[in-house]
Parts: structure tokens; sequence; C-alpha cells
């Protein structure tokens, strides 16, 4: 999805307009994707933009920082401010949110413990990350070719910049063939997650996800998912999956903060279920947006309000 232009970008404790957040062509990040990232949604709310789950989201930030061995120059109250100020800053009611923390320019090798981090804050309108379509009716889904990377080569558990060429070369796949998101197994041949979505399956009253020793993110809205479903009287579990039960499944659906709750219509073209949207689908769908956007009181910690 293309992005549309915001006003203003926090970078290291100043807010600059958007065509001047620039980097020098030596940053460290980009030549060696030492950097790591979150991805956050601010709803319109009846009180005013909120930004969800930002506490969980900031503290992984940190969490992906430490794991790459790098030192973050604000600290975590620093940035939560700092997040609120752009949605501020740019008159947002709603938006995408991504802080990122990364080596900058200054030194040139593998080695990073020289770099020093520079971090930055970027807010801007986004619809649907799959599509509206998508959301209401589902999308297809195949399996990758490309495998899931092992954990003892790049650790998942850090949403790091350069190991996203791994999501976007299944991304290309997926897309290239004519389907609108794939799934990686792990080196074990286990389903693992999607390009950038946790994912779940649905059998009976069960709700299953992979464990995230299956090279999955702790996504925070995997967790979440996974309260609302315990909150409405659904079995869940974390267990390991096979591609064989993704197409024995009787409902499959994504989740992801871009992507948020999105049901899978087929995979590797076997239809799920009937093709359409199942009804626990549904139900945990509709109770996630009555959430974010503040219909539901059922979790207002997860709800931070801008102003």
């Amino acid at each position: 999805m293309a992005i549309t232009e915001s006003e203003r970008i926090w970078m290291d404790g100043k807010m600059v307009d958007w065509a001047d957040a620039k980097i020098h062509v030596l940053t460290h990040a980009l030549h060696y994707g030492s950097g790591v990232f979150e991805g956050i949604r601010a709803y319109e709310t009846p009180r005013g933009p909120a930004i969800f789950r930002l506490n969980d989201h900031i503290d992984r930030f940190f969490k992906s920082a430490k794991i790459l061995l790098m030192d973050m120059p604000f600290s975590r109250e620093e940035l939560i401010a700092a997040t609120k100020a752009v949605v501020v800053e740019n008159k947002l009611k709603s938006c995408y949110l991504r802080p990122i923390a990364y080596l900058g320019y200054g030194e040139m090798g593998l080695n990073p413990l020289l770099s020093k981090t520079n971090v930055a804050i970027a807010a801007w309108p986004w619809g649907a990350y799959l599509g509206e379509e998508g959301l209401a009716k589902g999308i297809r889904v195949k399996i990758s070719s490309w495998q899931r990377h092992d954990p003892n080569a790049i650790p998942p558990a850090a949403k790091c910049t350069g190991m996203y060429v791994n999501s976007s070369l299944a991304k290309i796949e997926a897309v290239k063939s004519g389907y609108d998101e794939c799934i990686l197994l792990s080196p074990q041949g286990t389903v693992s997650e999607c390009t950038g979505e946790n994912i779940f399956i649905v059998k009976g009253r069960r709700v299953i996800t992979p464990p995230i020793s299956a090279g999955a993110l702790d996504g925070l809205t995997r967790d979440a998912i996974m309260v609302l479903a315990r909150e409405h009287d659904f079995e869940v579990q974390e267990g390991t999956l096979l591609r064989s039960d993704l197409y024995l499944a009787d409902e499959i659906f994504l989740t992801g903060t871009a992507a948020e709750v999105v049901p899978v219509a087929s995979v590797d073209d076997r239809e799920v279920g009937d093709g359409r949207p199942g009804s626990v689908t549904k139900e945990l769908q509709a109770a996630y947006f009555d959430l974010v956007k503040g219909k539901s009181l059922t979790h207002p910690e997860w709800l931070d309000y801008v102003e």
C-alpha cells in the first residue's frame, strides 16, 4: 500500500518535516540491516485517538534492541511520549505508527558495536493492510517455498529490519503467483507464520496457533486475540501445526497490527470451510474492532489516549 504522507516525523528528539527525514547513504543499517522496529496502530474512538497497546509495543522495541546489543539513547517513557506527540503533531484521528531504531552513520564494517543508535517515529493514515475486501470476505493464501529462518541463524524474537528480507521474498512469491499472502514453514516443516502476521486455525470450539518456538513472532495482536477468545469461551491452544492441518481446518484467520484480524478463504487453492469467513473468526474480529475503537470497555489498559 502506498504511504499517504503526513507532515512531521520525530527524529532523535526533534520534529522534522516529512521531506527532511533523511539519513546518510553510509548509514550502517542500510548496508547490514542493523535496526529494530515496531508497527503500532492508533484508532479513532469516541474519546479521540487511542494507541493500541503502546506500552507493550515499546517494551518489545527495547527487547529487540537488547537481542541485537543496541544501546537505546532514549528511555521507554520518552519514546511513549514521542509516539503520542507524533499523532498530535500530525492531527491524525487514526494512523499507523512506525518507531525504528537503527545504527547510523559514522562506522562501517560488520562490527556494529561502535555505531551510534538513531531513533525515529513516523505516523501516517493507513487503511486495511490486506484490503477491505480481504477483511470482509477472506484472502487467498499459499505455502511459501521460502522457509522461515532458523532461530539459531537469526532470532525471530527480534523485530529486526534485516531479517524481513525473508518475509519480502515470500511476499513477492505470493503476489506474483496470484495470492494475497503466504505461510512460511519452520526448518522442521511445521507452520510458523505469514510474512507479517500470526496464523490461527479453528477446529470446532478450539482456536489453535503455532508456538513461538516454531519461529512465530510473539505478536501483540496474537496475544490479544488469545485473551479475547478465552473470554468468549473458546478453548485456546498453542500447538504444532502441519500444512495438512491448514487444509482440514474449519476456519483460518491471520492477526497482526497492520493486518488486524483477516479471514483466510483458501490455502493452496483448497477452500477453508465453505470458503467464507466462519462464525468464530467473525466473532473474534468484531470483538477486536470493538475493543480498539473504544466501543468495548473490557480492556481499557490496552488503549493509550493521546490527548
